[in-house]
């Protein structure tokens, strides 16, 4: 049996369990039935040892339940980025990492076999050559460390630093403060706080959604691909059963679902069959753009997939990894239908292009006292037009792929609702019979 280990390879695992942990509150050993107990008992510990601050734990019938608690309203970092500290660092890559600084000191310049032997001399460990030449090279390619040739010789030697006025370093660290809190790939910043020993004394993020952060290391390669105009290999997890399958996402016209929320749907014939198991898909696509939820703060990534000639929204949070492949050089092509079809998605579906779902509301607004809600339809509306067609009355008007993905917004507008109207029938009487279902509901 192996020894628990703090620090990891891989964060595919530990994202999982800590992004569980972070939006439920709470799990135990219990919750996760299709990992094995000795799995959650790892994670759980190491959770426990990056954010032991905000850990709280209590005991219920002699089970131990632990619960994550952050404040992000009062935080000035994000907490979560301490769990990449511990990635991809095994012990010799740690002692390795200081070996090469220490020795590589101010105006130092040394080949890979003279650095293994001060290694030796110095810290008695033996580090072959090879590996202290691969780990040099690593440094040089994210500007750690420099490089010179004489001959055929390649000498290290340790970057410079970047020589800044105290005024202009002043401003760029608060602008890292800011960058670390409310960017993506915050982490970036959140290192370079920890490293030059600054704290974020001026910035806090209401209702941030630090839990982006974990997954920032999938959204890293994608970004890379997307300006590179590359192929992606996906592979893509859903905790929905086994026998879902991946398909242009299409609202459930018999469910309130959010499309939103997957586009991923199952055959509700076969439910006593199901599977509790993760279903693990891999998937090629042309990665186009990243976009954000504003009702949710989920994030997706929106592709091409060539198989299917399709457009589709992919949860990332869903991605477990990524691995590049070879140019696509009809990227700009797909760029520009992208373009032409986003207007009519008012979420992430993109449904039938032959058919578009028409959407008319007629609403009462009493001005000048409720032109909040005129503000709210030209800010919310995405692309809907707004007519004014009697005193106090107002239409917007909408044409969009998937006509479902409205009705939650629709519904936040009842009590100004004076007509609501479609092309899609099922949608004009799913309306009314939630209007009758509430009313019911409230003896209304």
């Amino acid at each position: 049996m192996s020894e628990f280990q703090e620090l990891v390879k891989s964060l595919a695992k530990s994202r999982e369990y800590v992004r569980d942990f972070y939006i439920y509150g709470f799990k135990s050993r219990e919750d996760f039935d299709n990992k094995s107990p000795r799995t959650y008992d790892n994670e759980r510990r190491r959770m426990e040892s990056w954010l032991a601050s905000y850990i709280r734990s209590c005991y219920h019938k002699n089970v131990k339940t632990v619960s994550l608690s952050l404040n992000t309203n009062l935080l000035s970092v994000n907490p979560l980025c301490r769990i990449f500290e511990a990635k991809s660092f095994t012990n010799n890559d740690i002692l390795l990492h200081f070996y090469l600084l220490d020795i590589l000191q101010a105006d130092c310049f040394m080949t890979a076999d003279a650095l293994s032997d001060a290694i030796m001399d110095h810290f008695q460990a033996d580090i072959e050559t090879q590996l202290v030449r691969k780990k040099a090279n690593e440094y040089v390619a994210e500007g750690i460390l420099q490089t010179k040739k004489q001959g055929k010789r390649v000498y290290y030697f340790r970057s410079a630093p970047l020589p800044l006025p105290d005024t202009v370093w002043q401003s760029l660290m608060d602008a890292v403060c800011f960058y670390q809190i409310d960017a993506p790939l915050g982490f970036v910043g959140y290192s370079l706080i920890k490293h030059f020993d600054t704290t974020n004394t001026a910035f806090c993020v209401k209702h941030g959604y630090f839990v982006h952060v974990l997954e920032d290391e999938i959204l890293l390669p994608l970004l890379l691909a997307i300006n590179e105009h590359r192929d992606v290999l996906l592979k893509v997890q859903s905790n929905k059963p086994n026998n879902h399958k991946y398909v242009t996402p299409k609202a459930d016209k018999k469910s309130d679902n959010n499309p939103a929320d997957s586009i991923q749907t199952h055959n509700k014939r076969n439910r006593s069959n199901l599977s509790l198991q993760p279903n693990v898909q891999t998937l090629q696509v042309l990665p186009l753009r990243i976009t954000v939820s504003t009702r949710t703060g989920r994030r997706y990534l929106c592709v091409r997939r060539i198989q299917q000639e399709c457009f589709y929204h992919i949860r990332l949070d869903h991605i477990k990894e990524v691995t590049l492949m070879s140019e696509n050089t009809d990227f700009a092509f797909y760029q520009q239908k992208l373009t032409e079809c986003l207007p009519h998605c008012f979420g992430v579906c993109f449904g039938n292009s032959s058919h578009m779902d028409e959407i008319r509301l007629t609403l009462s607004i009493q001005e000048p006292y409720e032109l909040y809600i005129l503000n709210r339809l030209q800010t919310e509306g995405r692309g809907g037009t707004i007519k004014k067609i009697a005193e106090h009355t107002y239409t917007y008007t909408i044409s969009v792929y998937e006509g479902m993905e409205l009705m939650p917004w629709i519904k936040t507008f009842i009590g100004r609702i004076i007509l609501f109207e479609s092309n899609n029938e099922h949608l004009r009487t799913r309306f009314y019979q939630d209007l009758e279902t509430m009313a019911a509901m409230y003896e209304v």
